[in-house]
């Protein structure tokens, strides 16, 4: 595995992650879209994974670093894929029962915990419920899971590679050319 292959592939990454961080952005400032709850964790927990691919990239770390960053972006598009999963679920559902009043996220804060906070944004509100804009009749938080799953799968096979790699190598002392035998 060379430095410039796992460097280019972060880059990639964080580029992929810059381009739906924008989208989400320019979805809410320029079509007036209103993100909900759901939508904000979704947009943190993409900052978190376009951040660490960024950070991944600049470093340019070894096997051990590497296999630290990836670990990091797993995480951060697993947690992604679960706020994305939760609002399909919503949106899909619309016998479900989801809570009428929609605080703001600084008013939660202001008021409860934030293990309560995140509790409370995942039983969900009006505002996830409701699909407000679709691209090739998927909905934005179908589109954010689609994303989340294909970062999930980048990560967990860049990790098994390590893994794979790490293992295939022997041991320090030891010389990765099998011994000859009657020579």
């Amino acid at each position: 595995m060379s430095l410039a292959s796992t460097r280019s592939l972060f880059f990639m990454a964080f580029i992929a992650g810059a381009l739906a961080l924008g989208a989400s952005y320019y979805l809410e400032y320029a079509i007036g879209l209103k993100p909900c709850g759901l939508c904000l964790l979704q947009r943190l927990f993409l900052a978190l994974f376009t951040t660490v691919c960024l950070v991944a990239a600049l470093h340019g770390p070894r096997r051990l670093g590497c296999l630290l960053y990836w670990l990091l972006s797993l995480f951060s598009s697993l947690a992604g894929i679960v706020t994305a999963w939760r609002q399909v679920v919503l949106q899909s559902d619309p016998a479900q029962q989801v809570s009428e009043c929609s605080t703001s996220l600084e008013g939660l804060f202001a008021d409860m915990p934030w293990l309560c906070v995140v509790k409370r944004v995942f039983s969900g509100t009006a505002d996830c419920a409701e699909i407000s804009w679709t691209l090739f009749d998927l909905s934005i938080p179908e589109w954010s899971l689609l994303f989340f799953v294909g970062m999930t799968i980048l990560g967990a096979y860049q990790i098994l590679r390590l893994v794979w790699y790490a293992y295939q190598r022997p041991p320090s002392g030891e010389s990765s050319h099998g011994d000859r035998v009657g020579d």
